[in-house]
């Protein structure tokens, strides 16, 4: 699947909601609730608004052709620029708190082909579908206080199981140490085909090299603090950073469509390729929109109604910060 343009995106917002629901959630109500819990800020990213870019290459693993015909596969190593982030809206996010690390990457092929990354800290998503997921944002909208209601949040999460998994996984796991030490997840699953169109379902991951390490229980005490950003300057003066590319193979059963699912730990996992950070990249990725339909030929995205959703969701978010808005 190649980019999708800006214009047809836009256009596709109206249709963007999960086909079937009584009050079909819609890209631009996600956008006006992170405005409502986030509050406004022109000409940054309404999402993951905290964040900074990197840049560095990816080498594929020819093994990986078995599943894909992708030449992200063909072992030859290509240009790549991300943006490690904060989840939610808030630009001044506190840096030891309990909530996901984003990684995003765009990477250029040799044939003009672009393939995109969005990965969490978490290995599943906060909700099995928009419906779900917006409604869930909305009990998070500060009252006259300037907080939300809390029991709300918690009698919604007790009412839809979906988003239960993920505040367990944030609850229970310490937040990490540093963006180059914690794992990174797909949360979708992708089709891959190869040559002789034979399809396989998979999710992708990124396991860190340096290995894992979270926050101490008196740092993630501490008052909010700033050093991610620090840190991983500091430790590319040491060398590149660098993950390992894994695909879990789905087997028949698997749930597809839901990303707040994780697949039975039992999965076959294959190392295909190798994501390496050599530096900070300044600027370089502020325009570039990471939607993770953004795919190469050989890679296509299922039937995730979330999935879908982000395309049109992002497109708006990029639209108002390429306007200031």
């Amino acid at each position: 699947m190649r980019p999708v343009p800006f214009i047809a995106a836009v256009m596709a917002i109206c249709s963007a909601a999960t086909v079937g629901a009584a009050e079909p959630a819609t890209a631009p109500e996600f956008i006006d609730t992170f405005a409502k819990i986030f509050g406004e800020h022109p000409g940054i990213r309404k999402g993951h608004a905290k964040g900074f870019c990197v840049a560095g290459d990816f080498k594929g693993d020819t093994v990986a052709q078995a599943f894909s015909s992708s030449m992200l596969f063909s072992g030859d190593t290509y240009p790549l620029l991300g943006r490690f982030s904060m989840a939610g809206g808030n630009p001044k996010a506190a840096e030891n708190s309990r909530s996901p690390r984003g990684l995003a990457l765009q990477i250029k092929l040799n044939n003009g082909e672009l393939q995109h990354f969005a990965l969490l800290s978490t290995p599943m998503f906060g909700a099995k579908d928009p419906e779900s997921f917006l409604g869930l944002l909305k009990t998070l909208i500060p009252g006259p206080d300037g907080k939300p209601d809390l029991t709300k949040v918690a009698a919604y999460r007790a009412a839809h199981p979906d988003t239960q998994p993920q505040a367990k996984y944030l609850a229970d796991t310490a937040p990490p140490a540093s963006y180059a030490s914690t794992p990174y997840f797909g949360l979708h699953s992708f089709m891959l085909s190869n040559k002789t169109g034979q399809q396989q379902a998979v999710r992708w991951q990124l396991q860190p090299v340096d290995g894992i390490k979270g926050l101490t229980a008196a740092e993630i005490a501490a008052k909010p603090t700033e050093f991610l950003q620090q840190r991983l300057a500091e430790r590319l003066q040491q060398g590149p950073v660098q993950f390992k590319l894994e695909l879990v193979l789905a087997e028949a059963g698997d749930n597809l469509p839901d990303p707040s699912v994780q697949w039975p730990a039992s999965r076959k996992t294959l190392q295909v390729g190798v994501v390496t950070l050599r530096s900070q990249g300044d600027n370089a990725c502020d325009n570039i929109n990471f939607d993770p339909n953004v795919l190469s030929a050989g890679i296509s995205p299922s039937a995730d109604p979330i999935l879908a959703m982000r395309s049109a969701a992002y497109a708006i978010s990029f639209g108002k910060r390429l306007t200031g808005h």
